[in-house]
């Protein structure tokens, strides 16, 4: 799909722009980039591997700026990154026989219980708390999982992400949402290679809206920065909702 008009590339960028925006701060880029491709005519293949070139973008933008605030240390999560990428680069390929509707009918279900828990959970701020899994285990069990389950299906990865760094990590919200980004760059590009291996990538497109959404990601970071837990939150529970909306209404 590469004869688009001038109107449809430019609502492409737009929703490139807004899915760096949001996804630096929240997740669920793909809530917006995704719809986005299928209405300019992708088939849902070309859709996800072209999400995942723009992808790429987005979260190696927000990855940087959090990394040049000093909210990651990209030395030290070198491994989980690698488990990330290793985990969905096997998600895309069970992609091609796991059908995708078994993860649509349970996910909207999870979000929602995502978005009650970080809508409800009280001293729900930036401070770092008890850990409930060790550095070690956290990087071999929960990462590869989720990462994996990226590469198979995507939306709400970023969401799945943040509870994990939260809950099981002990993070603060500002550092959870840091280490997201890297992750979730590192989960982008394995399943990247299989899609680009597969042929299943519009270069040019995605290359555009990837340019969109590096600029929409270095503004949301920044935003993110700023403004810490009060505006991660609730586009946090925000986010989770209207992605499960989205899929129960599909």
């Amino acid at each position: 799909m590469e004869d688009l008009t001038l109107t449809l590339i430019l609502l492409l960028l737009a929703a490139g722009f807004m899915a760096g925006f949001v996804d630096s701060i929240a997740g669920g880029g793909g809530l917006i980039a995704v719809p986005a491709l299928l209405l300019a005519g992708f088939t849902p293949v070309e859709a996800l591997g072209t999400n995942k070139v723009q992808g790429l973008f987005g979260s190696g933008s927000a990855t940087i700026a959090y990394a040049r605030k000093g909210h990651v240390d990209l030395r030290s999560q070198l491994a989980p990154a690698v488990l990330s990428a290793a985990g969905a680069a096997i998600g895309a390929l069970l992609a091609t026989v796991v059908p995708g509707d078994v993860f649509r009918a349970v996910l909207p279900f999870l979000l929602i219980a995502i978005a009650l828990y970080f809508a409800f959970k009280p001293n729900m701020n930036d401070l770092d708390r008890a850990r409930r899994l060790s550095p070690f285990l956290f990087g071999l069990l929960v990462v590869p999982m989720i990462g994996l389950y990226d590469g198979v299906f995507g939306p709400g990865a970023g969401s799945f992400f943040m509870l994990a760094f939260v809950t099981l990590a002990g993070y603060g919200l500002l550092k959870a949402t840091a280490h997201t980004k890297l992750l979730n760059f590192a989960s982008n590009l394995g399943a990247f290679a299989v899609f680009a291996f597969v042929g299943a990538v519009s270069w040019k497109i995605g290359l555009m809206m990837g340019a969109a959404q590096f600029a929409g990601a270095q503004a949301g970071s920044r935003f993110a920065m700023k403004n810490g837990a009060r505006i991660i939150k609730p586009l946090l529970v925000v986010t989770c909702v209207a992605l499960a909306a989205k899929l129960l209404l599909d």
